[in-house]
């Protein structure tokens, strides 16, 4: 009989791990940074980005090719000719006929404006790579920022909870006593007190742990509300003197920083552009086709080509505008870039402080825990001998659980 319930609980253990209620698998901070980096929508769109700034390339390197157009036409005027007498300075005559060719025009000299305007594109294109990096490093440092706070978070609660299992132990021996008399209606009204109070921290706790659970489900794309369980793999953190090293480092590496160099070098070469405008383009073209039905007075084919300059004189200041437009948004860019700069350097030594912070605070709340478990303990002993009150008792408590 013994036998075949331990059998019966085996197979019952079997059934909840593998398909019964069996809870959440363990996440990693790598795994959760992994999941989120394949799966979030801002990833995406960075890298929709870059893919568009691609073909921007694309479209800033066409001119430098002949472009090619085929045409068919079909007229049919009064009479053997047609003559349009108003709406232009030319007296063009029109012929019945139908004909198709190819007309060819190819830009060959335009002072680097085409050129400037396709190393514009590419190193945009750059800099939106760039930021797909700037962004998965984003990403990930949220993951992180909300790994660790739930892990906080359920730490919290579970000192909360112990508080109120020994706060209820506690409050129940002040209520035997008090019965028997041995204990005042006060000091089982600062018992439940105490007690309620580590109520009130439980349910406080509890609801921060949820929302940190709830921030990460969202950062890894899960929709069903389940909570992680998480497994702490943090170090024993150790802080660092150099902090000039590590400004530096971030000046040179970080993403965000080298997107923008990118980007006012693109505007530097798009403002060249512009004042290209203000300078002569030569353009050869091209024309040939056939005419299978016609007047007596055409041929029955034609094939022409030229060179045409064209030198622009006056804009109404047009050109004039956007070359200035260029040259506003390079230093727009540039005052971007060094605001960026100051705020990784903010960064890099506000962080810097907190790490080292942390590192003696550690230290600190080390010793602070242990002079509060031992006030603790003291307190206790006191109020149980009667030589103290249960109002420096709960303050011990109170300091215990806050340590």
């Amino acid at each position: 009989m013994k036998k075949l319930a331990v059998f019966v609980i085996s197979l019952l253990r079997a059934w909840l791990v593998l398909g019964g209620e069996a809870g959440p698998s363990p996440l990693t901070l790598r795994e959760a940074e992994e999941r989120a980096l394949r799966s979030h929508p801002k990833i995406t769109v960075a890298e929709l980005a870059f893919l568009v700034a691609k073909e921007a390339v694309t479209d800033a390197r066409s001119p430098m090719f002949p472009s090619i157009t085929g045409s068919a036409t079909v007229v049919g005027a009064d009479g053997d000719n047609t003559r349009i007498a108003a709406g232009g300075l030319n007296n063009p005559v029109i012929y019945d006929r139908g004909a198709f060719g190819l007309g060819m025009s190819w830009q060959l000299f335009d002072f680097g404006r085409t050129a400037n305007l396709l190393d514009s594109a590419k190193l945009h294109a750059r800099a939106e790579e760039k930021a797909i990096a700037a962004t998965r490093a984003q990403i990930r440092m949220l993951v992180d920022a909300a790994y660790y706070t739930v892990l906080q978070g359920g730490a919290v609660l579970r000192v909360a909870r112990q508080a109120v299992d020994t706060r209820q132990i506690f409050r129940d021996q002040v209520a035997v006593l008090t019965t028997n008399q041995l204990k005042s209606e006060l000091d089982l009204s600062f018992a439940d007190s105490s007690l309620a109070e580590a109520r009130v921290l439980v349910s406080r706790a509890g609801n921060e742990e949820r929302a940190a659970q709830a921030r990460l489900a969202a950062l890894l794309g899960e929709r069903t509300g389940r909570d992680f369980m998480l497994l702490d793999e943090s170090d024993q953190a150790t802080g660092t003197a150099d902090v000039e090293s590590l400004i530096m480092l971030a000046l040179a590496n970080r993403p965000e920083l080298v997107r923008l160099r990118l980007d006012h070098d693109s505007a530097g070469k798009f403002a060249q552009a512009e004042r290209a405008l203000n300078y002569p383009t030569i353009t050869a073209l091209g024309a040939a086709g056939v005419i299978p039905e016609h007047g007596p007075k055409l041929p029955d084919n034609y094939l022409a080509g030229g060179f045409n300059l064209s030198l622009p004189i006056f804009t109404g200041l047009h050109n004039r505008a956007k070359v200035r437009t260029a040259e506003l948004r390079v230093q727009a860019v540039e005052q971007t870039l060094i605001e960026e700069e100051n705020n990784v350097i903010r960064d890099v030594r506000v962080t810097w402080l907190t790490v080292n912070n942390a590192v003696e605070q550690e230290g600190l709340t080390a010793k602070l825990l242990e002079t509060a478990d031992r006030a603790a303990a003291l307190a206790d002993a006191k109020y149980r001998a009667g030589a103290t009150s249960i109002a420096e008792l709960a303050q011990a408590q109170m300091n215990q659980t806050a340590a």
